[in-house]
């Protein structure tokens, strides 16, 4: 399952990983949210994504997990919020799926 928009950065180890995926479970805790997926929130409108968790493995989705960290840290009330235009962060993600 790749990355889905709703109507409504990053770690080189595993250790890092485990601790953005703890900081993010309670993301996203309604039912649209399928297992194996966590909540992102992008741009300035702030669109709501649902990504695979299988993305914090991808390089540039990493990139952005850093960037987040950087700009929000992890303990940002409103959600994991990456801090990147929502075109450049389909863009990024659309590589992901080919």
């Amino acid at each position: 399952m790749g990355l889905r928009k709703t109507n409504k950065s990053c770690p080189q180890n595993s250790a890092q990983l485990k601790q953005i995926v703890k900081n993010c479970s309670n993301f996203g805790k309604r039912c649209d949210v399928p297992k194996g997926h966590f909540v992102v929130y992008v741009g300035e409108n702030r669109a709501r994504y649902i990504v695979p968790i299988t993305f914090l493995g991808c390089p540039e989705f990493q990139n952005l997990l850093l960037r987040a960290e950087e700009e929000f840290g992890f303990e940002h009330p409103a959600g994991l919020t990456i801090p990147c235009d929502e075109q450049e962060f389909c863009s990024l993600i659309s590589m992901k799926d080919e």
